[in-house]
């Protein structure tokens, strides 16, 4: 018994060493000397991010009982100093009046935006930027190993039709519109710390406004191609049994085999359900930010997710700071669309023979589409047997 005490006794000690603000309560602090501002020692405890009694400022806000008269120097500032009016703003006791309307003229001081500039400049660029590179290289050294997905046998020389011009339409339009967003975005983003450097101040500045205002209109051409390509292809895209067997089998991508599929495979339905999720997410985020102050999102989500998963995330938070939530989630969602995209468009291009003739001309060989979406191609041909519209 006695051991167990003093093991006890030893880890509660050794926690106090390690932890010392759990041990310090904030000491009692002579400030006569400066008069009762702070001193060199509460800077220190700052700094060590330890317990203190800041009292001193969140009381001392000014008298106006104290002020001179209205006809002596310095008379009309009512006994109120300018550093006392900020300390008044800073812990909350002043109620201010504006002539200026709107969500956030009434808030003067939010402290929330050096960690958010701090997160958009540090962890956000790097990890971002770095998995785009990374991704990109891991696809070179897959195509070097595995090559390009052929035809076996070769082409048949007979076509077959894929999409329709309205389905293309939607598609490019998806397609070109995320390429410009991701581009100009990008440039937003990372241009200050990468491209100043390079091409200096000056012409950075026109090259940001530029894709500033191009990111802000392409926006609505790329909320229009996601609605287009959603209502064409929802239907094709619910998941069913055969999906399972397409994934065991790993869509033939690592080996010879061509497992059946409509339509589209299941690895086509991961990058729709990826794009139709993320890319509403990301177009409610850009919404807000487009509409400052206007569209408040994450207070009402946060409580949601408190309710349902007893989390403590904030629920009361000052408009610069759903706005700042809102940039770093469209960040976020932003930089994962743009892996999934990066992944369709090798498959579509260099990754696959044939396969970009789909969303070309519309128009695929009768083989390619026999290997890789077998039943489809039995339910065209069934159609067309019957006379109807494929």
């Amino acid at each position: 018994m006695n051991k167990k005490l003093l093991g006890a006794a030893t880890l509660v000690l050794a926690t106090l060493l390690f932890n010392p603000a759990w041990a310090q309560e904030a000491p009692e602090v002579d400030r006569t000397a400066t008069g009762g501002a702070q001193t060199l020692e509460d800077i220190m405890r700052r700094q060590k991010q330890l317990e203190m009694d800041d009292s001193f400022r969140s009381e001392n806000l000014g008298d106006p009982s104290r002020a001179a008269p209205i006809t002596d120097q310095l008379g009309t500032r009512g006994g109120v100093s300018d550093s006392e009016n900020w300390r008044a703003i800073r812990y909350n006791e002043i109620d201010p009046r504006t002539q200026v309307r709107g969500p956030a003229a009434d808030v003067l001081i939010q402290d929330a935006g050096m960690p958010w500039w701090k997160l958009r400049e540090g962890p956000i660029i790097t990890y971002g930027g770095g998995a785009i590179l990374g991704f990109i290289a891991l696809l070179v050294v897959f195509y070097l190993v595995r090559g390009k997905i052929m035809i076996d046998g070769g082409p048949a020389g007979t076509t077959i039709q894929r999409f329709k011009a309205i389905e293309r339409f939607g598609h490019w339009l998806l397609a070109g519109s995320f390429i410009a967003l991701g581009l100009t975005g990008l440039i937003t983003l990372m241009g200050r710390s990468f491209l100043i450097p390079v091409m200096g101040p000056d012409a950075f500045a026109t090259l940001a406004a530029g894709s500033k205002w191009l990111h802000n209109n392409v926006a609505w051409a790329f909320m229009l191609g996601l609605v287009m390509t959603f209502v064409m292809w929802v239907a094709h895209n619910i998941p069913n049994k055969l999906d399972w067997q397409w994934l065991k089998a790993g869509g033939g991508i690592f080996t010879k085999s061509h497992p059946s599929s409509k339509k589209f495979n299941a690895g086509q339905k991961i990058i729709f359900w990826t794009v139709m999720i993320l890319g509403a997410s990301v177009s409610l985020s850009g919404l807000s930010l487009l509409f400052p102050f206007q569209m408040p999102m994450f207070a009402d989500t946060f409580g949601v997710i408190n309710s349902v998963l007893g989390t403590s995330f904030p629920t009361d938070l000052a408009p610069h700071e759903e706005m700042q939530y809102a940039n770093i989630w469209h960040s976020i969602v932003a930089f994962v669309m743009m892996l999934a995209i990066i992944a369709h468009i090798y498959i579509g291009s260099v990754g696959m023979e044939g396969a970009f003739d789909a969303m070309g001309n519309g128009q695929v060989d009768l083989e390619w589409a026999r290997q890789h979406h077998d039943l489809w191609v039995a339910e065209v041909e069934a159609k067309q047997g019957k006379g109807e519209s494929p």
